[in-house]
């Protein structure tokens, strides 16, 4: 069943009241670094599972001289190796013969009435935490579940001959004990540490035990280098390679257009188009066809002009830190050249060689997008024109409608050339609009302290703004009154402090784990393993930790000669 997206959905329980534990590294941003520095160090270095509490400590002690992370963290890195050790391992496991362990303190203890037997707690499905969340999609997979702490239970089960493979959650404290165990028993064992320890209503990344519990060899991307599929996408933008995909192309107007695609820029919108189709393809290293990069490009000449447009109604004259289209040659030129790079979207679509039936599909599915885009523009104008303060609901529905047609449109129309039935798509939409909301509330939290295109500055609807606009009282909320209202007395500074003060920006975030965790619950019902297993993917290659090179130390030992560099992207 499909989520509902225009309602707010359940925050995730990300933040605590309570002392977090000072050995787990608290961001999610630096989670996730950890995670990718991890997964390099074990494609390098092969650690070979079990690994016995003291060959983790030597792992974990050396990627900490490789990288500098801080030695405090150097328990929590230890079972990260571990789990990215055990990954291929895992996947080779049936889901029927693994068993997911979840910890009780998983619940609101206050207000849970599932009781308990000798085996753990009996969930009554109330909807109050993410055991309900948890236990359903691995049960619906095949997995043995308990909700219960104890490694003599985890053992009698193991002894039962049914289980090959454990997914665990637990403090970090369990898990450094239950490590003798998992050694013992020679099977894969993947841990996830809680962010707290104090064994009541605690919190753990539940994006991270969904990409383990759906972890599969059934899905044959899961070994694909994303990061090699993005510098070959961004190749195609090449211009030598643009005019060679486009054609000739001698005027003035072309040429800008086409000096305006080679552009850097994220290009999260041709990526999809590219990994949409290659999940869908038996052999996941074939060669991307033409046509392929075509319909790749056209998405990106639909989104390409749409800012354009965009940076002419917003009036910004800045984009990716140099001058706008309009800022270098006027608003008449900037509005023809968007209208050409519309058209050429639509070209590129119709001169591919697919059936005429999926042509005439891929020219729908762009066609509608569009429409939708400009809707949402149309929504923020008329915003525009009569300026009140927003709701968070508000604010995400005009996201949902500028930023969530541009994905749905990239996968659609490559998972349209790939042959993908029309249930399929269904998902790719509500996938998309979750995707687009998480993704523009990550811009919009970026752009409190980016001076490119600035919301506060130039007042636009934006989540932290209408967050902190609910939360402020007395002066506060007559400074953010005065972004809403766009009055010429605005104060951009002040804003931003008041925003900081009442804690919109934390509560921001939380509402962006949110939509990232119900797009990636719309893939419930995705039937081929490989596209399901890409697109959870795809969420933390979008909102993940980009990892450039090691320490020279490392480097020099393997011939490379980047320092660590990190990006969130």
């Amino acid at each position: 069943m499909l989520l509902p997206l225009l309602t707010l959905p359940r925050a995730l329980p990300l933040q605590s009241d309570r002392a977090p534990q000072e050995t787990i590294p608290q961001t999610k941003e630096e989670r996730e670094l950890v995670r990718t520095l991890a997964q390099r160090y074990v494609k390098r270095e092969k650690p070979v599972i079990p690994l016995s509490p003291a060959e983790l400590k030597i792992h974990a002690d050396k990627l900490i001289g490789y990288t500098g992370l801080d030695e405090k963290f150097g328990n929590y890195i230890a079972v990260v190796i571990n789990s990215e050790a055990s990954r291929e391992a895992l996947a080779t496991v049936p889901f029927e013969r693994r068993l997911l362990l979840l910890p009780k303190c998983l619940r609101v203890e206050d207000r849970c009435p599932a009781p308990f037997d000798e085996f753990g707690l009996l969930c009554k499905q109330c909807g109050l935490c993410t055991i309900q969340d948890l236990q359903n999609e691995a049960e619906k997979l095949g997995y043995a579940v308990l909700v219960a702490e104890g490694s003599a239970l985890v053992m009698a089960i193991i002894q039962t001959g049914k289980i090959d493979a454990i997914i665990g959650v637990s403090c970090l404290s369990v898990l450094e004990k239950a490590f003798p165990y998992m050694e013992a028993a020679a099977i894969p064992g993947v841990a996830i540490p809680l962010l707290q320890d104090d064994c009541k209503d605690t919190a753990v990344d539940v994006e991270w035990v969904w990409e383990f519990i759906h972890l599969t060899s059934d899905d044959r991307t899961f070994r694909l280098d994303l990061e090699m599929v993005r510098a070959e996408v961004d190749t195609w933008f090449e211009r030598d390679n643009l005019d060679e995909l486009l054609g000739p192309g001698d005027s003035e107007t072309e040429r800008i257009g086409r000096d305006w695609l080679a552009k850097s820029g994220k290009r999260w919108r041709p990526f999809l188009v590219a990994c949409a189709w290659r999940a869908m393809q038996e052999n996941v290293e074939a060669p991307f066809p033409r046509d392929l990069k075509k319909l790749a490009l056209a998405v990106e000449c639909f989104h390409k002009a749409s800012l354009i447009h965009d940076d002419i109604e917003d009036g910004d004259d800045l984009r990716y830190g140099e001058a706008t289209v309009h800022a270098l040659h006027g608003v008449p030129v900037a509005l023809n050249v968007g209208d050409l790079l519309l058209g050429e979207g639509y070209r590129l679509i119709a001169e591919t060689e697919a059936p005429p039936a999926v042509r005439a599909d891929m020219v729908r599915i762009a066609a509608q997008g569009h429409r939708a885009l400009c809707l949402g523009q149309g929504a923020e104008l008329a915003w525009a024109n009569n300026p009140v303060p927003l709701t968070p609901l508000q604010v995400a529905e005009i996201h949902r409608r500028k930023t969530a047609p541009a994905f749905e449109v990239a996968l659609r129309i490559g998972a349209a050339f790939a042959g993908a039935a029309p249930e399929l798509h269904t998902i790719l939409t509500a996938y998309s609009e979750a995707l687009g909301i998480a993704y523009q509330i990550h811009d919009d939290i970026d752009d409190l302290t980016n001076g490119d295109g600035d919301d506060l500055s130039a007042a636009r609807p934006a989540f932290p703004l209408a967050i902190g606009y609910e939360r402020a009282k007395g002066d506060d909320r007559e400074v953010l009154e005065k972004i809403w209202r766009r009055a010429a007395n605005l104060d951009a500074t002040e804003a931003r402090e008041v925003i900081e003060r009442v804690g919109a920006v934390d509560r921001s975030k939380q509402m962006m784990e949110s939509y990232k965790e119900q797009a990636i619950q719309t893939l419930t019902d995705v039937q081929n393993p490989s596209l399901k297993g890409l697109l959870r993917r795809v969420v933390s290659k979008i909102f993940g930790v980009e990892v450039k090179g090691w320490c020279s130390e490392f480097e020099s030992r393997n011939g490379a000669v980047d320092t660590v560099a990190t990006t969130v992207v």
